[in-house]
């Protein structure tokens, strides 16, 4: 296993070269669950970001017409370096993130190396021609890629963007979230050691308002793809319209879960209650808002208390929970906890005081509220830490009318006698996900969301989709 502190965190990696940024200025890496600064990450300036295009540009006009067979061998050498690196992974997520490592295995870098692989034989689908009439469609890759993700799950986001696109013959300019970079470096090592050619694949780490409002506008990229929160999705999507590129979004979310009356009431509240609880609630997915019917209400409230409180804190080998990504967050976190109190909800377990015994590292207690009603901030707002907001409803009709009381439309959940009797229900969620019963999350599957949680999809066949152009050819009739 390689020393994190051993990374080129100072460098950027741009035309297959690790080099000296033009800027130059730092940014602390800081360990979540100790409070200590694990390294310090160079920031990259507007004067990189137009270096990385340049040599992304210059690098597509071959790299488009590779062959399919060729992409597909880098991609599995990529994954094969994965595997060989996976605890750097692994430790990479872990300790800037602050999920217990054993957690962050199977929930951060499983996931992407299947993916890896995954997008490695679609390749060839680049390569398939349709028939239309006296016409033949045939697929172009889009181009040059700006990619600025996200902090909570990182290496899969990074794999969700950077896979399709090297598997449509895409070149790229990767910036990563400033606090939790450093998977990026290894992937970086891993992509340059498999050979892919320079320009292809460029990292450039900095701050949102300069590297990816540099990425977001430039003349020379083709495509930007964020994750993110909505207000900064807006702010994308603005700088991107002069260009006219393509711009695709991952968003905030505030997901229902709608318990129903024929449910296994214990399997689903505890099931609820960890889905918003792994990764510290940091899931746009979270299923924060839980929908349980009136006459089952109390006992509902009552396993969500006692599941809370049997949660294991901190990031050794028997924690579920670690800490919040930064003291910023934790701050957030506590902000909102208070303003529910203050609204009148019932505060069941949990607050915003450190939990026993943790002290140091920025952790937050597992929190349940109750009496909860769709017009609190509580319910409405995207609170990105460990809150469990239970809400009655009286029948299916209501249920569904506060389900889609919201903004957003990225994530929902049923649970329900059994998954034939939750479609009904799925039918009319105003999500583009939806957890039945307890479902996995599905890397063959498209991801992504309606309304304000964003556009376009990620991982499936739907992923690939948003690397490619379509050119139609019209042949003599």
């Amino acid at each position: 296993m390689t020393d994190l502190k051993a990374l080129p965190t100072q460098k950027l990696y741009i035309n297959g070269e690790w080099r000296d940024s033009e800027g130059g200025s730092l940014h602390p890496v800081i360990n979540p669950a100790t409070e200590e600064t694990l390294c310090e990450v160079i920031q990259g300036s507007m004067e990189d970001v137009d270096d990385a295009v340049a040599a992304a540009k210059a690098a597509f006009k071959e790299w488009r017409h590779s062959r399919a067979a060729k992409r597909q061998a880098l991609m599995h050498a990529i994954a094969d370096g994965m595997e060989a690196r996976k605890q750097d992974l692994v430790a990479a997520v872990s300790e800037a993130l602050g999920c217990p490592a054993h957690i962050a295995e199977w929930l951060h870098v499983d996931g992407p190396i299947y993916s890896m692989r995954y997008y490695a034989d679609r390749a060839a689908l680049m390569e398939e021609t349709e028939k239309a009439a006296h016409s033949v469609v045939m697929k172009d890759p889009v181009g040059v890629c700006g990619f600025i993700t996200p902090w909570n799950y990182p290496l899969h986001q990074f794999v969700g963007k950077v896979a399709p696109a090297l598997a449509a013959g895409c070149a790229m300019i990767q910036k990563p979230s400033e606090m939790t970079p450093l998977q990026d470096y290894v992937m970086a090592e891993i992509i340059d050691a498999a050979g892919v050619p320079a320009g292809v694949f460029n990292l450039v780490p900095g701050a949102g308002p300069i590297v990816g409002a540099a990425l977001s506008s430039h003349v020379d990229i083709d495509m930007v793809s964020f994750t993110g929160s909505t207000r900064a999705g807006i702010e994308v999507a603005k700088s991107a319209a002069p260009t006219v590129k393509r711009v695709t979004q991952e968003l905030g979310g505030k997901s229902p879960f709608i318990i129903t009356p024929d449910a296994d009431l214990e399997a689903a509240v505890r099931w609820g209650c960890e889905d918003v609880f792994i990764n510290t609630g940091q899931t746009c997915t979270a299923l924060t808002r839980m929908l349980v019917p009136a006459e089952r209400y109390e006992e509902a409230v009552a396993i969500a208390k006692q599941v809370a409180e049997e949660v294991a804190i901190g990031t050794g080998e028997n924690a579920f929970m670690g800490p919040l990504s930064s003291s910023r967050q934790r701050e957030i976190v506590r902000g909102y906890i208070d303003k529910g109190i203050a609204e009148g909800a019932r505060l069941v377990t949990g607050g915003s005081e450190a939990p026993e015994g943790l002290a140091q590292g920025f952790y937050v207690k597992p929190t349940v509220f109750a009496d909860v009603n769709n017009d609190m901030a509580i319910a409405r707002e995207e609170i990105f830490g460990p809150v469990t907001c239970m809400i009655p409803y009286k029948d299916m009709d209501e249920a569904i009318a506060i389900a889609n009381d919201s903004e957003y439309g990225l994530s929902s959940g049923v649970w329900a006698k059994d998954a034939e009797a939750a479609m009904p229900v799925v039918r009319r969620l105003e999500a583009g996900l939806c957890f039945v019963n307890g479902g996995e999350f599905n890397y063959d599957a498209p991801f992504g969301g309606v309304k304000r949680s964003g556009n376009g999809r990620e991982f499936g066949n739907a992923g690939l989709d948003e690397f490619i152009e379509l050119k139609s050819v019209q042949l003599p009739a």
